[in-house]
């Protein structure tokens, strides 16, 4: 089976803008703990990448329906350049003695926001742009394969990243985000033309087009179960907010031991997924969803316990693989059970719903961390996930009969 060539351009985009994402992450991440030694200044990065990535979803959702999906991704890919603009400046050491700490902290955190921005507009075209490049039937291998291209970024984001800010500085690391991001934004020239899908009409007002789709994950009982699974395990057990603490704190390794803990999730992850891409999960897909969260829960237990910066890396890569299980399946039944003519607004909505677990996880993380300490607070976040697990096991009995092989779980 082979792939059009947009659909290969649409990978390129993918890969590129969104390893340039994660090199900014860790860059800014990393840069501002050094600068602060506050874990207090990670909640804000969290607060400052949630406040547009969750206000601006459902809006910006409703926008991208409207629009030929091609113009949006190129309205998003501006905004997500010049943040990197924006960052590479900051990051230059002249403009650390000008414009001193203070500045640079809320001018990082401005172009944070900007991208937030980007974000709600950039991932719902996107999202909904995969399914007008391949068939229906082969939506499930396509969504495994750009799933493995995104978490292929996430290793190689954080990895080049730490390696180019440890040997060559911050201002390199961060004009070289720039390059990469552009580079890859040339995928989007080999993209077809795909007009919207969304056409105004006199019965339908602003409100309801806007809160549509997430009126349909409301009403879609396996749908809300595994997007609650996904948000609350996250915003619980996500630990990639503190890695920087860690790393500095309790493994006592530079940036470029941060670069290989940010990119070991992900190498469990695209192992798991290229699996997945050869034999794609099928029967009872719910019960396996249920206990890949479980096992990630696990894993963010030995995390918290490990002193071993090789032992931690284990269990983050396993923590990854059980992870990507999860979002290959919350992947799949978005795209098997969503109308065309909505994939726009309801994958605003299922960003809103994981720009909450991930950002606003990172505000718990670093608010937690600050109160109970960096490693009690993972913890804490452990035990909340396998308990989230447990409530989703009892109150969505649909999910766990979830089967993909058939289009009739909705």
């Amino acid at each position: 089976m082979s792939f059009s060539r947009a659909f290969y351009a649409f990978l390129h985009l993918r890969f590129y803008v969104a390893t340039g994402w994660h090199m900014q992450s860790l860059v800014v991440g990393y840069y501002l703990y050094a600068l602060t030694r506050d874990p207090f200044v990670l909640a804000l990065v969290g607060m400052a990448e949630a406040i547009p990535a969750i206000g601006g979803a459902l809006p910006m959702g409703y926008v991208v329906e409207r629009l030929n999906k091609r113009k949006a991704i190129i309205s998003g890919l501006a905004l997500i350049i010049a943040s990197a603009v924006g960052t590479a400046f900051l990051l230059l050491p002249n403009t650390l003695h000008t414009l001193g700490q203070s500045a640079i902290l809320y001018g990082m955190l401005a172009m944070i926001i900007v991208n937030g921005f980007a974000r709600a507009i950039y991932s719902p075209a996107m999202f909904s742009t995969l399914g007008r490049l391949v068939d229906r039937e082969h939506i499930a291998r396509a969504s495994a394969l750009s799933s493995t291209v995104w978490q292929s970024a996430m290793i190689a984001g954080p990895l080049v990243g730490g390696l180019l800010y440890g040997y060559l500085g911050a201002e390199v690391t961060g004009l070289s985000i720039v390059c990469l991001m552009t580079f890859g934004s040339l995928g989007v020239l080999f993209l077809p033309s795909m007009p919207a899908v969304l056409q105004a009409t006199a019965k339908s007002g602003m409100m309801r087009d806007v809160t549509m789709g997430l009126r349909f994950i409301l009403s879609h009982r396996v749908i809300l179960g595994a997007l609650s699974l996904d948000l609350f395990a996250v915003l619980f057990g996500g630990v990639v907010a503190l890695l920087p603490a860690f790393a500095t704190e309790v493994l006592h390794v530079d940036e470029r031991g941060l670069g290989l803990l940010r990119a070991s999730m992900s190498i469990g992850s695209v192992v798991m997924m290229a699996v997945l891409s050869w034999k794609p999960i099928g029967r009872s897909a719910g019960t396996i969803m249920l206990a890949a969260v479980a096992g990630f829960g696990g894993c963010i237990l030995g995390f918290a316990s490990s002193t071993s910066f090789v032992l931690s890396v284990l269990c983050l890569m396993c923590a990854g693989a059980f992870d990507s299980i999860s979002v290959v399946v919350r992947h799949t039944v978005l795209q098997l059970h969503t109308p065309e003519d909505m994939k726009g607004r309801v994958a605003a909505a299922n960003t809103m719903f994981i720009s909450s677990s991930n950002e606003l996880g990172a505000v718990e993380s670093g608010l937690a961390a600050r109160m109970f300490g960096i490693v009690p607070s993972v913890y804490l976040g452990g035990v909340m996930t396998l308990l989230v697990v447990a409530i989703i096991w009892w109150s969505v009995p649909q999910l766990r009969t979830l089967d993909l092989r058939t289009d009739r779980n909705t």
